[in-house]
Order: C-alpha cells, then structure tokens, then sequence
C-alpha cells in the first residue's frame, strides 16, 4: 500500500493498493546553484522519483551533480552558460538521453531549453520553452517557431503513442482560467491567442494536460511573481504543465501543485507541479 504524504497542499490525497508507484515532478527553480538545499531537500522530503527541473542557470560543469548523487539521484543536465539549463534527475534509472532538439541545429534553436531521458519505463522531457518578452519583441515569434519546432520533435519520436510525460516551463496559460486577470493579461505573452494555439497543436498530437483534466474547476497556479502580496493574494498563472501520453494519464492517481516550496525563504516564483502514478 502506498499513502501520499500528508503533509502535502494539493488535492486530496488518494490512496491505491497492490500497485509500484511512481512519482514525477517538473519544477522550474530559477538558479540551481541558488537553491540547492531547496530542491534536494524537497525532492527527497517529497518522496519524488523524477524531477524534471528548469531554469538551472549554469553549465554543466558548474551543476551541483555530487549533491543529487548524495541523495541517491542520477542527474543528466544539459546547460552551456548562466541562462536557460534544464535537467532530469531520477533514483529509478536514466536511459537513452537526448539533449536538444534531434539533428543539426543552429542558434538560436540549440539554447539548452530541452533535455530527455527514460526513466523508470517513463520516457520524460523537461521543457523550458522561451519567454517571449513582449508581443512585439522578436523573441515572441522565437517562441511560437520554438513551440512548433517541440511538436515537430514529439510527433517525430511518437511521443503521445508511447509512455510519456513532457513537462516543464511551457510559459503560456492555455486558457482565461489560468490567469488570475484574463483581462490583465488578454494583450501580453503567456496569454495571446498564437501561444495557446502552439499549446493546443501539441495536444492533438494525443497529450493530456493532466492537471487541467483532473482538476477543471480550481487554477491550479503554478507561478506568482515576486511582488510583494502576489503570491499572498493567489495572482498567479498556470504555466508549468505535465502533457501525458494517454499511457501515462490512465495511471495516473493524482496530480497538485505544492505551494508550500513557493512559500519558503528565497524561493524560485514557480512551485513544483507533482504527478503520482500507479505502475
């Protein structure tokens, strides 16, 4: 039998007997060199199996691989200078990586923003898609050519056909109810119609957004600003989202957002995303 803890702030707790489990988080943590401690302390406080992290901010040869390997996780990081970075580290095995895009690629398109890796049976990818700055910002379309170039990449390995999750900073709300001000936000990124179309194009390839399907009517927020009260006032965004393959969401028991690594003393401004699967 297997009880997920307690302590937790998601959605109620399930619990499923006769069955191995699984956990997976995503977690952008804005600097893993800053927030060390944080992130092995909750990874392993957590119970969590994978951890999919973004935003590591650092190479690879300046990621902290001794302390995840202390805590008994395998780390594969892919990250070339103090921007972008992301990372898989997992206690049930790390298999086939792949950093980047497949085939050749040229800049801006080789920006470590994508790493994958096999693990537990689970084929995952942690995400870091552009920001995209502003609607008129040359960055904004880098985004939306980004995001096809994803879903190229996942139709290419016939991702939604098999055993995955692709999770990570995606950077735009799907719908109005992921913002806290629609209205606030209908005419900046993260909420134009262009990058929620990017985002529906990857669902028609079979993904389901799990925390959307199984939660529909509450936010579900994953980031708030540093702003003093934001946080506070729940003026948030969903944008960390857990994409599953039809495989993966069938066994999935729960899927939450854990607030209180938000609340902590220097926190990244985006709280982990936890799916817990029933293998």
């Amino acid at each position: 039998m297997w009880v997920p803890m307690s302590g937790r702030t998601g959605r109620s707790a399930k619990t499923h007997v006769g069955s191995a489990r699984m956990r997976i988080a995503t977690w952008n943590i804005n600097s893993i060199r800053t927030r060390i401690d944080q992130v092995v302390a909750w990874s392993t406080e957590r119970a969590a199996d994978v951890v999919l992290l973004q935003e590591t901010k650092c190479g690879d040869d300046d990621f902290p691989f001794d302390a995840f390997t202390k805590a008994g996780y395998d780390v594969v990081h892919h990250g070339v200078d103090h921007w972008n970075g992301v990372a898989i580290a997992s206690r049930v095995g790390i298999d086939d990586v792949q950093r980047g895009f497949s085939g050749s690629v040229s800049a801006p398109f080789d920006e470590p923003r994508l790493v994958a890796a096999t693990c537990g049976g689970v084929r995952c990818w942690s995400v870091y898609v552009p920001n995209g700055r502003a609607l008129d910002d040359p960055h904004y379309l880098y985004k939306l050519v980004w995001l096809e170039r994803l879903r190229g990449e996942l139709q290419q390995h016939h991702a939604a056909e098999g055993c995955s999750i692709v999770a990570g900073d995606i950077n735009v709300a799907p719908a109005d109810r992921d913002v806290y001000d629609p209205t606030r936000w209908r005419r900046r990124t993260h909420a134009s119609p262009p990058e929620r179309d990017a985002v529906r194009r990857l669902l028609e390839l079979g993904f389901i957004d799990l925390a959307r399907d199984r939660h529909p009517d509450t936010p579900e927020f994953t980031w708030w600003n540093y702003r003093p009260g934001q946080f506070d006032k729940d003026h948030g965004l969903r944008i960390d989202l857990a994409l599953c393959s039809s495989a993966v969401a069938d066994v999935a028991i729960d899927v939450w957002v854990d607030r209180t690594a938000r609340a902590h003393e220097r926190p990244s401004d985006h709280a982990p995303l936890v799916v817990d699967l029933a293998l």
